[in-house]
C-alpha cells in the first residue's frame, strides 16, 4: 500500500532526475546520436558497418559503443567471431527522435517542421 506514497519517476523531486541528466550526457555526442539512428533503422550492425554509416573509424565507433553498452543503451550478439550491436530498447531511439524533432523546430523559422507534415498527411 505504500505505492501511494512513493515519488513518481516524472516528479521534479524524483531520484531519477540525476540519472536522466546522465542519459542526456551520454547522448550529447553527434557520433553516438548517429549510431543510435543507424541502429534504429537497421536493427543490428557490426562495428565496421556502423563505422561506414557514421563516417568514423572502427576504433572510434567501438569506443562509443562501449560507452553506450555500459549505459545499457545497446546490446551485443555474437555470431561466430563477429559481434553485432543493437538497441537495448526503444527509449534511446525515442529520445534521439524527439531531439531531432526539437531541432527541426529550432530551424523552421515559423513554418511547420517536416515531422508535422507527416502527421497532417496521415489524417483523413
Amino acid at each position: 500500500m505504500d505505492a501511494d506514497t512513493r515519488v513518481c519517476g516524472m516528479d521534479p523531486d524524483s531520484e531519477y532526475v540525476e540519472l536522466a541528466v546522465e542519459v542526456f550526457g551520454m547522448l550529447a555526442d553527434a557520433t553516438r546520436v548517429r549510431i543510435i539512428l543507424a541502429l534504429r533503422h537497421s536493427g543490428e550492425m557490426s562495428v565496421n558497418h556502423l563505422a561506414d554509416v557514421v563516417g568514423k573509424s572502427s576504433a572510434a565507433v567501438s569506443q562509443h559503443l562501449a560507452k553506450l553498452r555500459l549505459a545499457r543503451m545497446v546490446t551485443t550478439r555474437q555470431d561466430g567471431t563477429r559481434i553485432f550491436y543493437g538497441l537495448a530498447d526503444e527509449h534511446a531511439s525515442d529520445l534521439v527522435s524527439d531531439a531531432i524533432k526539437q531541432a527541426e523546430h529550432s530551424v523552421s523559422n515559423g513554418s511547420l517542421p517536416r515531422h508535422h507534415h507527416a502527421k497532417l498527411e496521415e489524417k483523413p
